[in-house]
């Protein structure tokens, strides 16, 4: 694979790529932008990113600066311009600058439910009608939840699927779970089918088959998921793989 430098590159196109062993960065042309010199990487969030070194984790800059010594033992991604990290087993946040932030309480943030209309209740059964409009879900179903991006998942037994703010099923009700997270605001949700992982796409429908064994929500533009046989990388919102 050809190198080119990083230069003027913007930190937001560059994703982290695997290639046997070791880790670099690469554009959405899969051309290495950052050389193949660390034991894993992260993807870059507000500008920043953690690379892991001989065990031990530090931040890099999308030039490939080191924005801190690689000597931590633990980091996260940044988020709002904090980063927890470990160090000689303390656990304390830091800014983008690297420098250690004092200790704060941040409140859990307040979280609304089905905010999309109301559940309807119906011998023993869920349905849902909505908010704006006219549109109603029939009560068949054990469970209804949403991702407060305009979709519902739905559960009957053990099977789950989606719904859209138009009261169309988008996904069959044929999966095991979906899951969705806070963290990145609820997009691209998890879907599990047969023991492996995919992803969806904004509208409800898949944007990833279920194939991976393990798939981690999206930061950055990016996941980190896991093949089957084992190999570790990165996708971006398209569904293309970023390692070799």
């Amino acid at each position: 694979m050809a190198f080119t430098p990083a230069g003027e590159w913007s930190s937001g196109e560059l994703i982290p790529f695997r290639q046997g062993e070791k880790w670099g960065y690469t554009d959405r042309n899969r051309r290495l932008i950052l050389p193949l010199r660390y034991d894993e990487a992260g993807p870059f969030v507000e500008e920043l990113a953690w690379v892991r070194v001989a065990g031990l984790y530090g931040y890099i800059d999308g030039s490939g600066y080191a924005v801190t010594p690689t000597h931590f033992t633990k980091a996260s991604n940044f988020t709002r311009g904090r980063a927890t990290v470990e160090l000689n087993g303390e656990t304390f946040a830091i800014d983008v600058a690297g420098k250690r932030l004092p200790i704060s309480e941040t409140p859990a943030p307040e979280v609304e439910y089905l905010s999309l209309g109301d559940i309807v209740r119906k011998a023993g059964k869920l349905g849902f009608r909505f908010t704006v409009g006219s549109t109603t879900v029939p009560a068949i179903y054990d469970e209804i939840l949403e991702d407060y991006r305009g979709l519902l998942f739905v559960r009957q037994g053990s099977q789950w699927g989606a719904i859209n703010r138009k009261g169309k099923v988008v996904l069959p009700v044929i999966y095991e779970s979906i899951k969705v997270t806070a963290a990145n605001d609820y997009s691209y949700p998890i879907v599990q089918q047969a023991g492996l992982l995919g992803y969806l796409d904004a509208d409800g429908h898949l944007l990833v088959k279920p194939k991976y064994r393990a798939a981690e929500p999206f930061v950055g533009g990016v996941a980190r998921v896991e093949t089957p046989d084992g190999r570790v990388g990165y996708i971006d919102s398209t569904g293309k793989e970023y390692f070799e």
